[in-house]
């Protein structure tokens, strides 16, 4: 109970602060271009890949902390971060064709998930 309580806590501060940093990154830049949403993936990803190295090697912290910071804040921050590592993960490994299928259908099925989406949302209140 106490490990999912972290991650609920450590989640709840991810989403604020992907909520501040991409709004401000918006607002600063003044782009059409999702830029906000860009930098907190790409920001997201290099947390990621600096805290799941130092916190299993180096930085040994106790894995509720660990699991707080890698699914709830990062998970909170992005999800792209846990796709990020995963991906790179199944390389270093040398399962190149996982990593290819991963990165093939996450981004295939994500968006017809949200083209279907959209489309019974339409239908539903008939947009």
């Amino acid at each position: 109970m106490h490990k999912l309580l972290l991650i609920a806590a450590g989640g709840a501060l991810g989403s604020v602060l992907r909520y501040a940093v991409a709004g401000w990154m918006q607002k600063w830049t003044g782009s059409a271009f999702p830029i906000g949403t860009l930098v907190v993936n790409v920001s997201g990803c290099l947390v990621i890949g600096f805290l799941g190295m130092a916190l299993t090697g180096p930085l040994l912290i106790r894995e509720e902390y660990r699991i707080a910071l890698l699914i709830g804040v990062l998970g909170g921050y992005t999800t792209f971060s846990t796709f990020g590592r995963e991906t790179y993960l199944l390389a270093a490994d040398g399962q190149f064709w996982f990593a290819s299928m991963n990165i093939l259908l996450c981004n295939a099925l994500g968006l017809a998930a949200v083209w279907l989406g959209h489309r019974v949302a339409q239908k539903w209140f008939g947009v």
